[in-house]
């Protein structure tokens, strides 16, 4: 980071992202959740198709953290970003700002690098298939994260409501380590991977519990509010049940709130979260055959991890 009596250093994303490696996101990550629980307070403020979140956090080792951003889901049709916003980095010892990191810089590593590193934790180490479902912004940095960090991927297929937009972002990737392809049938597709890493706004099930084989490892990214699931009452039911954090996850996330609502759940069925993960073994996959279901929900804490992260790696 900065020197504590310099100016803060604002680092955008067009300097930055040609210098940060996706290994080292990872294990940044990783770092994180070795050190004491981070406290972490989130305000939620505007209508579900504009939202701004504003998200803090303290982390004892690391220090303070606060990204504040919105979410108009309509942007896209303008031409404009869908996220926008800030992420501020304080010193742990002094309280003084040290950086400012663009929202979308730390989203984008916290988000594809959270759900990497619950697959390096419970999928297969066998998995060769990946399945994205999704095309937009995180599909991307999806292929390149996960490809980057687990080496034994080999094929890629990706799947969006609109194929031309799956078919766009195959064009659209260079130098992925394995074989792009762009799939129109989602429930073969889903039925023959690996990993299943889901990225989408939807407010419905995309992916049904019934079209999942045994041993895959579920991803859900997208539904991050309490009107959005991905997933079935099915999967979440019949799936080992892991959540990036229990403080940003239950009670928070439609994902889980709505399979607890019908009693297809309960809150008792998270077996834990990236802190048991990474600090003990206890609890992991079982078996070959066992479908893991990992709820990527965000949080302030892993902004922070990722942010300071991000400032360390471009002082260098």
């Amino acid at each position: 980071m900065t020197n504590k009596d310099s100016a803060p250093q604002f680092l955008s994303y067009r300097d930055a992202i040609g210098r940060l490696k996706w290994v080292d996101a990872v294990e940044a990550l990783r770092h994180g959740h070795t050190l004491p629980r981070a406290e972490i307070r989130d305000a939620f403020l505007g209508p579900p198709t504009g939202t701004m979140m504003s998200r803090s956090a303290y982390i004892e080792g690391l220090g303070y953290g606060a990204k504040t951003f919105t979410v108009l889901d309509g942007n896209a049709a303008r031409g404009l970003p869908t996220v926008q916003g800030a992420m501020l980095v304080f010193d742990h010892d002094t309280g003084g700002l040290l950086s400012i990191v663009d929202s979308p810089l730390v989203t984008e590593f916290k988000t594809a690098a959270d759900s990497v590193l619950g697959a390096s934790l419970l999928a297969r180490a066998d998995s060769r298939h990946l399945l994205i479902v999704g095309a937009g912004t995180v599909a991307t940095s999806l292929v390149k994260a996960y490809t980057a960090v687990l080496s034994g991927i080999e094929r890629v297929s990706i799947w969006s409501r609109r194929p031309e937009q799956a078919q766009d972002l195959v064009a659209r990737l260079e130098g992925v380590n394995a074989d792009l392809i762009a799939v129109t049938d989602l429930r073969a597709a889903a039925a023959d991977a690996d990993i299943i890493s889901s990225a989408t706004m939807a407010r419905q099930p995309v992916i049904l519990g019934d079209w999942v084989r045994p041993g895959t490892h579920v991803d859900l990214i997208g539904a991050f509010k309490a009107d959005m699931r991905e997933a079935d009452d099915a999967l979440m039911a019949k799936g080992a049940l892991f959540v990036d954090s229990r403080a940003t996850t239950l009670g928070h996330i439609g994902e889980l709130m709505m399979p607890i609502a019908s009693g297809a759940i309960t809150a008792g069925s998270v077996l834990g979260d990236l802190y048991d993960l990474v600090q003990s073994d206890a609890r992991r996959r079982q078996s070959n055959d066992e479908i893991t279901v990992f709820k990527n929900g965000g949080g302030a804490h892993l902004d922070l991890m990722i942010a300071a992260w991000i400032a360390r790696a471009m002082a260098v």
